[in-house]
């Protein structure tokens, strides 16, 4: 169990949380003294506001935290972040925002980036409440923070060869069967965009593939965009454009954090994990606007632009991964600006022709609170896409809808399995919030999750899940 979390709540001090339009009555309810403090303190309840409560000896008698108007579900993480060193325990909270995710919301709190400096402050800890699985909450959080680690390490540090490291680490861990196939050995083995797109760079591209479990399981397979810098290629970025490019391989990140979830809770499934590792840079050996290259399925792609090369790198592993007929295909990617333009960066947008799919994946994020929000596969696109000269090119001459233009063209290197679903994420957090600082962030790993969960895992557990979800609702 995670370390900010404990067991028993003998000694704890109580933790209270209240929204705007309760916090008079709650005041009021308070014994004399505690009512005295507050009102001298003119505590109101708005979001974000916390107040230590002394206890009659001097000593931490409590803290109370205003919600504001309650919308925020992950708001308790609040005290994690502010409270000083000792023991808690959530007294009286909204339901909406406790249990499962108030334990959650606690630990993801706690999060600090410390590989290039000391740890800032020592974390309090949270006395579990009752019913709590500890172990799950540890699990996925840990699995958030592997993400978050991975996405906020910057890219001199966090080359295709180290996130190669990381995904081999994690294959050992839980004894899953990998291999990384490196520089032109990819040209042997047919992945010629990967390679195409990777080998300016002096740090080799490879693409990596691990698998996990029964092979009689249902087939679950999860392709992460690997870019671990992006300079745009000869279509260079601007300065701006690049610093947070960091970030290019959170489609990376978040198969690996949902992988470590998946294995950790040991689901059912057959799970593959697939890859593409590449650094976008600019030499003499850069692929080239107007280049025409042959994908692993036989398409031919002209390069309209090098600045859209995650597409590239994931259609030759979406071939490889759509040759096993995989019952479920998940493909993640900081893939467009678009993306961020139509819904931001805190509403991750999919696509898929897969209406139960769809619903079910809006459903599931809604539950656990990690939303996402369904963008058409518009076929009205799909001309855009065409080129006078090749099957395809990689980036239409067409200013517009350049999320679902993006999507189209992943979904021409699909075809056999059952059900794919593409998510286009940020993978970054620009405005912090309670347990979601500043930088990478494992968006839709926890949605995804449940999904998973769900479909292979305790069907009659994942719906009382789900109806004490919707009752905090």
């Amino acid at each position: 169990m995670h370390a900010s979390l404990v067991k028993s709540a003998t000694g704890a001090s109580p933790l209270y949380a209240v929204t705007a339009a309760d916090a008079a009555s709650w005041v009021a309810s308070r014994s004399e003294r505690e009512a005295a403090w507050l009102r001298e303190a003119r505590f109101s309840g708005k979001e974000g506001e916390l107040l230590l409560v002394p206890a009659a000896n001097g000593k931490i008698g409590g803290a109370a935290l205003g919600l504001g108007a309650g919308h925020d579900p992950l708001a308790l993480a609040a005290f994690s972040e502010s409270l000083p060193e000792g023991i808690y325990r959530f007294e009286n909270v909204p339901a909406r925002q406790g249990d499962e995710l108030g334990a959650l919301a606690w630990v993801l709190g706690t999060y600090e980036f410390v590989r290039y400096r000391s740890a800032a402050r020592k974390f309090p800890k949270l006395a579990l409440p009752p019913g709590v699985d500890g172990d799950e909450v540890s699990r996925i959080a840990a699995a958030m923070w592997l993400a978050r680690d991975l996405i906020n390490t910057p890219s001199n540090d966090m080359g295709p060869e180290e996130l190669a490291a990381a995904a081999q680490a994690l294959a050992k861990h839980h004894r899953a069967k990998i291999s990384v196939t490196v520089g032109d050995l990819l040209l042997k083995r047919n992945y010629p965009l990967v390679h195409a797109v990777g080998r300016a760079s002096e740090r080799e591209p490879r693409l990596i593939d691990f698998t996990w479990g029964n092979t009689s399981a249902p087939k679950v397979t999860l392709v992460g965009k690997g870019v671990c810098f992006d300079s745009g290629g000869l279509d260079l970025k601007t300065s701006s454009g690049m610093l947070t490019m960091k970030k290019d391989m959170g489609g990376a990140a978040v198969v690996l954090a949902l992988a470590q979830m998946v294995m950790g809770a040991k689901l059912p499934v057959r799970l593959r994990v697939l890859i593409p590792a590449v650094e976008n840079s600019v030499s003499g050996h850069a692929y080239r606007p107007g280049d025409i290259l042959r994908s692993r399925k036989g398409l031919t792609v002209e390069i309209g632009n090098t600045d859209a090369e995650g597409r590239l790198v994931l259609a030759d592993a979406l071939a490889e991964a759509d040759s096993e007929t995989p019952d479920l295909l998940i493909d993640v990617a900081t893939l467009t600006g678009a993306a961020r333009a139509a819904t931001g960066m805190e509403l991750p947008p999919f696509f898929t022709d897969d209406e139960t799919l769809a619903a079910d994946l809006m459903r599931h994020g809604a539950d656990v609170h990690d939303p996402l929000w369904r963008l058409p596969l518009w076929r009205g696109y799909e001309p855009t896409l065409s080129s006078p000269i090749a099957d395809l090119n990689n980036s239409p001459d067409y200013g517009l809808a350049g999320a679902i233009t993006a999507a189209l063209f992943l979904n021409r290197f699909v075809v056999q399995a059952r059900s794919w679903v593409h998510l286009d994420i940020p993978a970054w957090v620009d405005r912090p919030r309670p347990g979601r600082r500043r930088g990478g962030e494992a968006n839709a790993a926890r949605a995804l999750y449940a999904l998973l969960c769900a479909r292979y895992g305790d069907k009659q557990g994942a719906a009382n899940s789900r109806a004490r979800n919707r009752r905090r609702l």
